[in-house]
C-alpha cells in the first residue's frame, strides 16, 4: 500500500550537483522519520542523511557533511537531497526510506525504517 518513489538520479561529472527527491504515496500518516541511504557496488548499504519530524532535526553522515543538504515537507511526506561537488566516491544507488507507525530506533540505522524505495542510480565520473 505504501510506496516510496525516488527521482533525480543520473550520470554527472565530478564537481556536478544533483537534487534527489522522494515522495510517499498510499494515504499514510506522517512518518516518524525519513532518510537517505546509499549502496555502492560491492559495498554494504550505508546511511547518508535523515530527518526526524518531531524535532525537525536533520542528521548527516560524515562522508557527506557539508556537501549534501537534506530538506523535507512533513505534511507531504516528501524529502529532498541536494548534493554539491559530487565525487566518484558518491557513486551508488540512493534509497529513500521511511519509518511509518510505532517504530523505535535511531534515525541513522536502517533497521528503523520499514518502507523503502527501489532506489535511484547516481553515477559520478571523473
Amino acid at each position: 500500500q505504501v510506496q516510496l518513489q525516488e527521482s533525480g538520479g543520473g550520470l554527472v561529472q565530478a564537481g556536478g550537483s544533483l537534487r534527489l527527491s522522494c515522495a510517499v504515496s498510499g494515504r499514510t500518516s506522517t512518518s516518524y522519520a525519513m532518510a537517505w541511504f546509499r549502496q555502492a557496488p560491492g559495498k554494504e548499504r550505508e546511511f547518508v542523511a535523515a530527518i526526524r519530524w518531531s524535532s525537525d532535526s536533520i542528521y548527516y553522515a560524515d562522508s557527506v557533511e557539508g556537501r549534501f543538504t537534506m530538506s523535507g515537507d512533513d505534511a507531504k511526506n516528501t524529502i529532498f537531497l541536494q548534493s554539491v561537488t559530487l565525487t566518484p566516491e558518491d557513486t551508488a544507488v540512493y534509497y529513500c526510506a521511511a519509518s511509518i507507525g510505532p517504530i523505535l530506533g535511531l534515525v541513522t540505522s536502517e533497521g528503523t525504517y520499514n518502507y523503502w524505495g527501489q532506489g535511484t542510480q547516481v553515477t559520478v565520473s571523473s
